[in-house]
């Protein structure tokens, strides 16, 4: 387009906006004017309304299903993979422990447990993106897990054979799952819970509720002010269609507020009585996960408590801060039944250590893979794990509780906005037509 054409384009642009604003400044000084102003506000502001209660009941709805469909398993999956990782050390740990042939019941666990985790992983890469610190984290897990079992292998079969090179290859794999798969697991379990805050924050949808509100605010307050002004210039006290769009407006906005009100309050029991607790809880059965596979690898290492190495804390000294850990964790979780049967194992450790540091190395083992101890521990982690999979449960069921009903308001609040605009329109086309 060339200058000359811009030139005359801009003052005919004009010209459209300046007749525009002149018509409907004509209309404000007229009667009829005025009520197709008023009507055609009405309508604008009906269908705004409509159109955000939809998208409002569609973004709550659809951050709901997220929440429930991926975010939560995923936070459930990287709990799993932790987990079974820190079990399957342990396990392997006490397995070594009892010397040549392997408890099966030892091994089947064991074996069990990097099955779970491998399976766990699988799915939970299906439900993260291709890049991020997830992905990262499972990649890693995935190439990792395989060196693990690998070394694991070695340390069984040369145990088997009563070489000591046996105690080198589990130290190894040892090392390898707490400065790598541990710490991998870790991070896509902090990962998984910062996506099952997002969910929240998405399921919430604040922007899209704070912007429903301001409109049927604003439109309840049209439509009583367009009522006033009616009974003010026909003298009659009531306009029925109008009376009516007011009402619907009113139901719309108790649905809509009903509905959000209530999918917030189910949101809420999820995120308090389900998903925190449930990072809780997973933490803690880790931490008791660790207390036992200190004490094992302690035991396999034949030092006694061990000697500290400058910046890293040895077995022992690990077992005792994991130990404070764990109570904490177990308070916080609410979980203080579980309390008695931690310190219980605590009790025993602690005469597992006198026993080795007594000289007495085979009892200390007796006592550490012993039924007394095994029991004691796994009451301790069974209870956790019940406290875990109710907690589960619990999310689960809010979350369906929060999720239902919003379908059907992604088209009843469309809906009952064109009633409002049918009605508002009925209601002021009978003045309109007056003036005829």
């Amino acid at each position: 387009m060339s200058t000359a054409q811009l030139d005359r384009a801009a003052p005919a642009a004009a010209d459209t906006r300046a007749g525009v604003l002149n018509r409907v400044g004509r209309l404000r000084h007229t009667s009829p004017g005025r009520l197709q102003l008023i009507l055609a506000a009405l309508v604008v502001l009906a269908l705004l309304t409509g159109l955000v209660a939809g998208l409002t009941a569609a973004s709550a709805a659809n951050g709901t299903d997220d929440l429930g469909n991926r975010a939560q398993p995923l936070l459930v999956e990287a709990e799993t993979i932790y987990s079974k990782l820190a079990d399957a050390d342990t396990t392997a740990a006490q397995a070594f422990l009892a010397g040549g042939l392997e408890p099966t019941a030892l091994t089947d666990r064991y074996e069990d447990d990097l099955n779970q985790a491998t399976t766990a992983l699988t799915s939970a890469a299906r439900r993260t993106p291709e890049r991020g610190r997830s992905a990262d984290a499972i990649r890693r897990l995935s190439a990792d897990v395989t060196r693990y079992a690998g070394l694991v292998s070695s340390a069984r079969a040369n145990n088997r054979q009563g070489l000591p090179i046996g105690a080198s290859y589990l130290a190894a794999a040892s090392t390898l799952s707490r400065e790598s798969l541990q710490p991998q697991a870790q991070a896509l379990l902090q990962a998984a819970r910062s996506e099952v805050d997002d969910g929240y924050r998405a399921a919430r949808s604040s922007w899209w509720t704070a912007l429903l509100v301001i409109l049927l605010i604003v439109l309840l307050a049209a439509l009583l002010r367009a009522q006033l002004h009616l009974s003010r210039t026909t003298r009659r006290t009531f306009n029925v269609p109008l009376v009516a769009a007011t009402a619907v407006t009113a139901v719309l906005a108790l649905a809509v507020g009903g509905m959000l009100i209530a999918q917030r309050a189910h949101l809420s029991n999820a995120d308090t009585e389900g998903s925190r607790p449930v990072a809780l809880l997973a933490e803690a059965r880790i931490a008791a996960l660790r207390e036992r596979g200190d004490e094992a690898l302690t035991l396999v290492a034949r030092s006694g408590e061990g000697t500290p190495e400058p910046g890293k804390l040895t077995l022992e000294q690990d077992f005792a801060a994991t130990t404070g850990r764990l109570n904490d964790l177990l308070t916080d979780a609410g979980v203080q039944d579980a309390i008695p049967g931690h310190l219980a194992y605590v009790s025993a450790h602690r005469q597992v250590r006198k026993l080795d540091n007594g000289g007495d190395y085979d009892g200390a083992v007796a006592l550490a893979i012993g039924a007394r101890t095994t029991q004691t521990f796994t009451g301790l982690t069974d209870a956790i794990g019940e406290e875990l999979d109710d907690r589960k449960d619990v999310f689960s069921d809010e979350i369906g509780h929060a999720g239902r009903g919003l379908g059907p308001l992604i088209v009843l609040g469309p809906l009952l906005a064109l009633i409002v605009c049918g009605l508002a329109v009925a209601g002021l086309r009978a003045r309109l037509e007056e003036y005829r």
